[in-house]
């Protein structure tokens, strides 16, 4: 396939002549004031980038150990193929697209090929079962679906052939067809067929090149450019219609806030890029600021691809820092004495400056002391960890335990949290080095605008925020209010420094049975400080005493287990042992000290099976459905609340 798909540089031209003249050979006023204001749709960025630093570095793809390069001109070529190929299949300006498939450049190529003819991009997780993919495909009516590899285009297949099918579906493009040889399916083609197909289409019909040029040309910031459905942990996912104005107005004043506009951007790939942050503060960051995006080999190679490429930017969930954090405190068990004895004497010394920072009491003194330290241990353990070279780590996605925060602020590498939704493009607050308190989400982004209603809730105005969601009247309406306001759902606290603090999700707020109102996260999270717990979910609605459904970390209780010369065979097993449910009480009691009484667990039960997506029980971003509580965890709750088992 790669052979076709490098030759796409002399296929066809890359810019039209018209095209061309109208575009400045470098970086101008024009276009960084085009940026600053979001008057400019993302395909339009790919062209000028491709006219700017045609042959510079764009894309990496690592295969069978080499980083294979890819430049702006091959990015820009490979997606006008893409284009192309859509228009040959009849797919007009909004019509939707799907993509569902691991993080690779041919994601980038088909999103911005679909863009670049105003159709519509629609994301679908690769972790998705085929009902759920089925849903998004069915509800957005796409007539194309872009698969990574045979179990993307398998999930397809079964959702065409179940639930009454996928009837407004037309075709299947295929990005890795091993294993596809032989299915004889007339809706499936390879995505390289896709890009062959644009290229034929090209040489017969003699506007086409001069289509794609006028599509991009008049294509308008404020045209929707993607759905993201989102997560779905109250109800099915709805389509948040975002335009080309919401990505690039998150991307370019973030970049302009946290202070990485000004340097070479590289960063690692590897979140799912249906997902918001990806696509942000990836795909249209990039765009934004050239540079270079390298892909992740998977999700369980990011630690040792972080290494190799050293980025400048890191966009993490906290599963991901949690665990770069647990690899090394790991690691540090497994060495000597002597080195483990240095270790957590510099870690103590840098908590005790850390402490200083966070008080805004540090001195020149506490920063010559870091620096000591930093030529002693962190140095290195920057390196580690893949962060030497990296000027600023967003933490995305759900809440992090304030523990790991802790531990990046003290090596001297610290994880920003911002707070924003699918709903606003992106990040709408964030932390920036002046304002960087520990469980705070920072201060708002230029142009963004927010207030509290009575019951704390937080409503946000920018030029980021969604247009709606695709067919659903009812729940645009609800979000959306008069003047251009997103109620978020969002309960939010302001702190001494300014910076604004989330408290929960308004429908997560358990009220129990004497009125008192608690926000399950910052116990659940506490929780989650423990090594040995990696989900928790507080309990209590309606009732006298609040209860925790724990789900163990079936690695690091592993270890603890076989340290403890315990036997167990699986998850279940382990799960059972009476000294792992003695574990997990130790953890609830150091838990509820740093609790008021009213928010005490009483009750616990441990989960006889890791939670799973496939059963409903965690959404697509790994948060836990709350909506299925009652009816996924019977048992546990009977354990928890026995007079009502």
């Amino acid at each position: 396939m790669m052979s076709t798909l490098e030759n796409l540089r002399t296929a066809h031209p890359p810019l039209s002549d018209s095209a061309a003249r109208s575009l400045p050979a470098t970086e101008t006023d024009a276009f960084r004031t085009a940026l600053r204001d979001a008057a400019i749709t993302i395909p339009q960025m790919l062209r000028q980038r491709a006219a700017m630093h045609g042959d510079a570095l764009a894309l990496r793809e690592k295969d069978f150990g080499i980083w294979n390069p890819y430049s702006w001109r091959h990015y820009y070529d490979t997606a006008r193929a893409v284009a192309l190929g859509l228009l040959s299949l009849g797919i007009k300006p909004g019509d939707r697209v799907a993509i569902a498939g691991e993080n690779t450049p041919e994601w980038f190529y088909a999103d911005l090929g679909i863009q670049m003819i105003g159709a519509v991009a629609v994301g679908i997780y690769p972790t998705n079962p085929w009902v759920e993919l089925q849903y998004i495909v069915k509800h957005s009516g796409a007539r194309v679906v872009i698969t990574g590899d045979q179990e993307q285009t398998d999930k397809v297949l079964d959702a065409l052939a179940g639930n009454g099918g996928l009837p407004e579906l037309e075709a299947i493009a295929c990005i890795d067809m091993k294993g596809l040889r032989h299915y004889r399916q007339s809706h499936l083609m390879s995505f390289e067929a896709l890009c062959q197909r644009g290229q034929a289409y090209a040489r017969e019909t003699p506007d086409a090149n001069a289509t794609i040029d006028r599509l991009i040309t008049q294509a308008a910031p404020d045209d929707v450019c993607i759905l993201v459905y989102t997560s779905g942990t109250t109800g099915p996912p709805k389509g948040a219609m975002l335009t080309h104005r919401n990505l690039v107005y998150a991307a370019y004043t973030y970049a302009i806030a946290v202070g990485i506009a000004d340097k070479p951007f590289e960063a690692v790939s590897y979140l799912p890029l249906c997902h918001v942050a990806e696509r942000c503060y990836g795909l249209v960051t990039h765009l934004v600021l050239g540079g270079t995006v390298s892909f992740a080999e998977s999700i369980d190679t990011v630690a040792i691809n972080i290494r190799e490429i050293a980025p400048t930017f890191f966009v993490g969930v906290p599963r991901i820092y949690e665990k770069l954090q647990q690899g090394f405190m790991f690691r540090l068990g497994e060495s000597g004495s002597l080195r483990q004895r240095l270790t957590r004497a510099c870690l103590a010394w840098g908590r005790i400056l850390s402490d200083r920072r966070q008080a805004g009491q540090d001195s020149l003194l506490d920063r010559a002391a870091y620096g000591l330290l930093y030529l002693l241990m962190f140095r290195n353990l920057q390196r580690h960890l893949g962060f030497a070279y990296s000027r600023h780590r967003l933490c995305a996605g759900a809440s992090i335990s304030p523990e790991t925060l802790r531990f990046f602020d003290i090596i001297g590498r610290p994880v920003s949290q911002g707070y924003g939704l699918t709903e606003s493009g992106g990040v709408a607050f964030i932390q920036t080095k002046s304002h960087h308190r520990l469980g705070g989400c920072g201060l708002p982004l230029p142009q963004t605008e927010w207030k509290l209603d009575g019951d704390g809730e937080i409503l946000l105005r920018n030029p980021g925020v969604f247009k709606g969601y695709f067919l659903d009247e009812k729940a645009s309406t609800a979000s959306l209010e008069p003047g251009g306001w997103l109620r978020t759902g969002d309960i939010i606290e302001v702190l001494d420094n300014g910076e604004i603090a989330v408290v929960d999700r308004k429908k997560a707020i358990i009220i129990t049975a004497g009125g008192k109102n608690i926000a399950p996260s910052e116990i659940e999270n506490a929780l989650k400080d423990s090594e040995f717990v990696k989900e928790a979910i507080v309990v209590g609605e309606a009732k006298k005493y609040l209860g925790a459904i724990v789900q163990i970390d079936y690695d690091n209780v592993g270890r603890w287990a076989r340290d403890q010369a315990l036997a167990y065979t699986n998850y279940k097993s382990l799960s059972q042992l009476p000294e792992v449910h003695e574990l997990v009480e130790r953890i609830v009691g150091e838990t509820n000290k740093r609790f008021a009484r009213v928010e005490n667990i009483r009750r616990f039960a441990i989960l006889e099976k890791e939670l799973d997506h496939d059963d409903g029980e965690l959404t697509a971003t790994q948060k836990v459905r709350r909506a299925m509580i009652e009816k996924k965890f019977a048992r546990e709750l009977a354990i928890i609340y026995p007079a009502e088992g």
